[in-house]
């Protein structure tokens, strides 16, 4: 099955890289936003998210604070 998947980033960030590291390593495509080159795609991220620090995740329309790996492997279908 297919997923819509989004991940907010920023370049600095360890645990986004890690995130970005686990979904290339299951062959889950995603889109990566990188917060820190567009304000109002950072404000879009604090809207749906509630948070300001990164990863966040976007999945099938539900999100993911951190890399929360028992709830992205749940949603992506994976456990």
């Amino acid at each position: 099955m297919s997923h819509e998947v989004t991940v907010y980033t920023t370049p600095t960030c360890s645990w986004c890289q890690a995130v970005k590291d686990y979904l290339h390593a299951r062959e889950i495509d995603f889109e990566e936003i990188d917060v820190s080159a567009d304000q109002s795609l950072a404000e879009e991220m604090m809207n749906k998210s509630g948070q300001m620090g990164t990863p966040v995740l976007e999945i099938d329309g539900e999100i993911v604070i951190g890399f929360n790996r028992p709830e992205i492997d749940q949603l992506l279908d994976l456990v």
